[in-house]
């Protein structure tokens, strides 16, 4: 469904991203794993055209989407949980998802299902409870489950995850996971990144470590909880930054 080949990208004429190759097949999940400074969030403002690259290609379902702008990209079947959840501070639940709703267009890009309000809720229940409350009142893991029915409301064929775990108490992360696992069993395909080899293997399919940018080992998911010995090896080939 996703499909980068030679990507490279970077900002103020640096570059971050070195011709890099990843596919994620709808209804898998794919981990980029790396340190901070590693390229990961590159690689999401990249594809989800946040970030225009400087070279190489990005297709969805077969269809060249390499620069074009965010809306373009997000109505194409393209949907971002950024880093930071971003959720309006001011603005209740309600209103965010009502907001959010935006059913995929007739005549455009198969979609794996269509997502409404009530869809969300029922998936994220604890949402439901918090309707008539604004984002600020909400806690880490209510804000990240809220930007996740954000993204989910539009329908997206590929889901973008930038760090969906950051700052979450044990509990959340394993709930986080286990909804990625549910999305994908729905046909979604999911590009999921994060620091740690640990979290993200947990539902991967695939993994790729990024070091400096660059992709410097490819891994089947099973295959690394096995023996997740090459993973960490990959990982301590730069020093993590602060």
């Amino acid at each position: 469904m996703l499909e980068v080949t030679g990507l490279t990208a970077g900002y103020h004429g640096g570059t971050v991203l070195h011709g890099l190759d990843l596919s994620v097949p709808a209804g898998t999940v794919h981990a980029v794993v790396g340190h901070n400074g590693a390229g990961k969030t590159t690689l999401v403002h990249s594809v989800a055209g946040l970030l225009r690259p400087g070279a190489g290609t990005v297709r969805l379902g077969g269809r060249d989407v390499t620069g074009l702008p965010a809306h373009r990209i997000a109505r194409a079947g393209i949907g971002l949980v950024p880093q930071g959840r971003r959720v309006f501070a001011g603005l209740t639940v309600a209103e965010h998802l009502r907001l959010s709703h935006r059913p995929p267009p007739s005549g455009g890009a198969s979609r794996p299902s269509v997502w409404t309000p009530a869809r969300v809720l029922e998936l994220l229940p604890r949402l439901g409870e918090r309707r008539g409350h604004r984002g600020a009142s909400l806690s880490g893991g209510e804000q990240q489950m809220l930007a996740l029915a954000r993204a989910l409301l539009a329908s997206p064929s590929v889901l973008l995850l930038d760090e969906p775990t950051e700052g979450l108490a044990p509990a959340l992360v394993q709930q986080v996971y286990d909804l990625v696992t549910t999305l994908a069993g729905e046909g979604i395909a999911v590009l999921l990144v994060s620091p740690s080899p640990a979290q993200a293997i947990r539902c991967a399919d695939r993994l790729t470590v990024l070091t400096s940018g660059r992709a410097v080992l490819r891994s089947d998911g099973d295959q690394a909880r096995a023996d997740p010995t090459a993973l960490n090896a990959a990982l301590e080939l730069a020093p993590a930054k602060g």
